[in-house]
């Protein structure tokens, strides 16, 4: 594209940014400390974690207060400062499995290995404004966290156990549907190989956890309303903190610290072609940093979409969904149209005004159509 220099240049972008700190700051009132943004903006930070794709509490907050609280543009810093950073190892895979459980439920069953745990949540709220929360002081946190804590039995806590998963009560009968021998599964690292369609699964799974959760429910329901092939159940959905475990020069696997992650495995039913085939259950599979309910669940829907592709259903087409969730790819193209386009349109708009005067010099003439800049 032809861009020119925008007349100002460094000074004007230098007092631009000097503004933005400015309305940040202005009211001067107490700055935000980072321990605060951690401990009481937690969603949002995990969410900048997931799609800046760096596992690191006080630097998303840190970019949380930069951006003012903007999560598209505190995911983009920490996704800028993600590639200075030295990669020394690779984790073992994680297991879920071994996951400190915080919060457990399943739509698909009542009665669930370890039972049906709600832990934090707001699904079962009424989503009415507290006022109350304009007044709240540091005495009114401190007393409702005295109280929350005396009202815990402690009598009644269980030693730390691994619960089964859901996905085994179908296994167990043999309704999972066997794993395609022609799936490409090889492992890629989508930040340092380009993705290539149509990509294996792994790079799918890889680029759904990167990708923005608006963007995720839009394709999800989208398939749920008919615009692709799922609309599947929640089979379980986890969160809680599973270790991280990686392998030493001597080969021996150290656990290195744990970390917090939200799981959701969705089972939807599969088509039978053949008469002679037997009908079976598919599980689409999320899996994302911090809590995240919404996101793992439309993972695990496009996961699904994703292994039957048909270019008529967007949900169903690879490149639709992951170059269109993508946030911050997204985010860079659609703001990119504010640089300076002024050779291109001029080039467009000097061609309408030629054809504009032919068509006004010759009425009666039939004249081409403009070219398109």
């Amino acid at each position: 594209m032809g861009y020119v220099a925008v007349k100002g240049g460094s000074d004007a972008i230098h007092n631009s940014l000097e503004l933005v700190e400015f309305y940040r700051l202005k009211d001067a009132v107490q700055p935000l400390e980072i321990e605060q943004i951690k401990g009481q903006l937690r969603l949002a930070v995990d969410k900048v974690m997931g799609e800046g794709g760096l596992y690191s509490q006080e630097y998303a907050a840190i970019a949380l207060k930069q951006a003012e609280g903007e999560v598209f543009e505190a995911a983009f810093i920490i996704r800028a400062f993600r590639t200075t950073l030295q990669r020394r190892f690779y984790s073992e895979t994680l297991n879920t499995r071994e996951m400190f459980v915080k919060r457990k439920i399943s739509a698909s069953f009542r009665e669930i290995p370890g039972g049906q745990i709600l832990g934090p949540t707001r699904d079962y709220s009424q989503r009415i404004l507290d006022s109350s929360k304009a007044f709240e002081t540091i005495e009114d946190v401190k007393k409702f966290v005295e109280h929350f804590k005396l009202s815990v039995d402690e009598t009644q806590l269980q030693e730390i156990i691994q619960y089964g998963k859901v996905i085994d009560l179908l296994a167990n009968e043999g309704l999972l549907k066997p794993i395609n021998p022609k799936e490409d599964r090889k492992l890629v690292d989508i930040t340092r190989e380009a993705i290539k369609f149509p990509a294996p699964r792994s790079a799918r799974l890889q680029m759904l956890a990167r990708a923005e959760t608006g963007g995720l429910m839009a394709m999800g329901y989208s398939s749920m309303r008919g615009f692709g092939s799922v609309h599947p159940t929640v089979g379980e959905l986890r969160y809680g903190q599973v270790p991280v475990k990686l392998k030493d020069p001597s080969g021996r696997i150290r656990y290195i610290g744990k970390i917090e992650v939200t799981e959701a495995e969705m089972i939807a039913s599969t088509s039978v072609s053949k008469k002679t085939e037997l009908p079976s259950y598919t599980v689409g599979y999320g899996l994302c940093f911090g809590q995240n309910d919404t996101k793992v669940i439309c993972m695990g829907i496009l996961d699904t979409t994703m292994r039957s592709p048909d270019a008529s259903m967007p949900a169903n087409d690879q490149e639709f969904v992951l170059y269109h969730t993508e946030g911050i790819e997204s985010m860079g193209f659609t703001n990119h149209l504010k640089l300076p386009h002024y050779v291109t349109f001029q080039s467009g708009l000097k061609n309408i005004r030629e054809a504009i005067e032919r068509k006004t010099a010759n009425p009666s003439q039939p004249q081409p159509e403009p070219s398109k800049a």
